[in-house]
């Protein structure tokens, strides 16, 4: 039977044999510290496979991580964990474990993959030129021994490929004219690969998830799995990949479903429709149809006034003159339209200490080193309002819950309901924020109400086609 691809890092679900490894491995570190010896680390992976990083030994304390008291939240860093499902040349599987950084200042722990290159050596050249470049006062000088040493540390950070090809980190960015950020290497994905190139493994399917405490600002949950940040891992993995037959990009593929826009209204100066999810609002960099277009072949001239992003579903509003246009962008800049959304969220182990009703404001600024990611930037974002009230909560703890955004900030919704500062649970089915489960993003725009651009008559549209 052929092998399915391997997974895109960028933008995926992961495979169910990954999520047990996960889930495998949180177990284990949730366990108390008594039973943290190597015949429990050994018990994560199948009885079939052989564990292939360096052993658990008990003089080390077990794996190194911090005891848990009752859950993981006492980790008072979170950290970012990767599980890789390798191949060797006799067809064996195996799972390799990883965890991105450090943990307690330490890059190497055992039961889990080394670093590319190790900086933590306290006698390292590393360690003594930083403490050389630290006594240096500011200025030129130390400006220039640090990106000195920047440069030697990212020509020590040696990747492979599958074609058997390797460079450093600085030449893999190189390639593209870019100068690798600081801490690229470190993440969990690109040492699973190393590792199993180094030891003549094949990659078969990969996750990153979370475990610990959620971070100030990032979208992190227990648990849930992320893509690869884009800034650090995008141009490393894309290296790395090469060679293997990976998954096509999610975000790249034709439009198709059994559901198509619907019309809800059409006047000489508007279009109301409801835009299905998956859907591009306005034309991307692909060539799937956008419901832009999709109106265009139908009506002629159109014109968008506000996004709705891919995978969010509902009720949007078109133009189809430049003054209706201009009348209607006055508005939402203003903040004179008025919006409703209807959301899912997932169910959780942790209670849902919130209110039925309430408001939510974080400051929001773009993650930049993984767009389109939003983050909470408490320095820099700009405020994002959300009010909300919750409608029920299901029998499986899912939560069906309303929004009214009163900013107009980007995933706004999305991270108020995922951030640990704001509910805390995320929408069902997100990719960026969430659990992706391979459905739906459950965020749809309910409502939308406006002022007509001729009239001036105040007109709402509804729809509450989400399930």
């Amino acid at each position: 039977m052929a092998r399915a691809p391997f997974t895109y890092p960028f933008c995926y679900t992961p495979a169910p044999d990954i999520v047990a490894a996960a889930k495998r491995l949180i177990c284990f570190l949730d366990s108390p510290s008594g039973s943290w010896g190597p015949e429990n680390f050994a018990s994560l992976i199948p009885p079939t496979a052989s564990q292939r990083v360096p052993p658990v030994h008990e003089a080390t304390g077990g794996h190194g991580f911090p005891p848990p008291t009752a859950t993981s939240a006492s980790l008072k860093e979170g950290k970012m964990l990767g599980v890789l499902k390798v191949e060797d040349d006799k067809g064996d599987i195996d799972y390799l474990y990883a965890f991105s950084g450090t943990v307690g200042g330490r890059a190497t722990l055992p039961g889990f993959v080394p670093p590319i290159y190790d900086l933590t050596e306290p006698e390292g050249y590393f360690r003594r030129r930083e403490a050389e470049i630290s006594a240096m006062p500011a200025g030129p000088e130390r400006s220039a021994a640090s990106a000195e040493l920047q440069a030697w540390i990212f020509d020590r950070y040696r990747v492979s490929n599958a074609r058997g090809e390797t460079l450093s980190i600085r030449e893999v960015f190189a390639r593209r004219g870019l100068i690798p950020p600081g801490g690229t290497g470190d993440c969990a994905a690109p040492k699973l690969l190393q590792y199993a190139y180094d030891h003549k493994l094949t990659p078969i399917a990969m996750g990153e998830f979370w475990y610990g405490a959620s971070p100030a600002s990032e979208v992190r949950q227990q648990g849930c799995f992320y893509p690869s940040c884009t800034g650090k891992c995008g141009p490393l993995l894309s290296f790395m990949l090469e060679g293997l037959e990976v998954e096509a990009n999610p975000l790249d593929r034709e439009y198709t479903t059994d559901t198509e826009p619907r019309m809800l209204y059409e006047d000489a100066d508007i279009l109301v429709a409801v835009k299905p999810a998956g859907m591009l609002s306005v034309p991307g960099r692909t060539r799937a149809i956008s419901l832009l277009e999709w109106l265009r072949q139908r009506y002629g001239e159109v014109h968008s006034c506000h996004r709705l992003d891919m995978d969010t579903s509902g009720v949007m509003v078109f133009a189809r003159k430049p003054a209706a246009k201009a009348a209607l962008e006055r508005q939402f800049a203003r903040r004179e339209v008025i919006k409703t959304y209807r959301a899912r969220l997932v169910a959780s182990d942790r209670p849902f200490n919130h209110a039925r009703k309430g408001t939510i404001a974080l400051p929001l600024s773009l993650d930049y080193y993984d767009r389109p990611r939003q983050m909470v930037d408490r320095e820099h974002g700009k405020m994002a309002v959300t009010e909300y009230e919750v409608l029920r909560q299901l029998p499986d703890g899912q939560i069906d819950i309303r929004f009214i955004p009163k900013t107009g900030r980007s995933h706004q919704i999305r991270v108020s309901a995922a951030h640990a500062a704001g509910l805390g649970r995320p929408v069902k089915g997100d990719r960026l924020y969430g659990c992706p489960d391979g459905g739906r993003l459950f965020l749809h725009a309910e409502s939308l109400s406006f002022l007509h651009p001729a009239s001036g008559e105040r007109m709402t549209f509804e729809d509450k086609s989400l399930s």
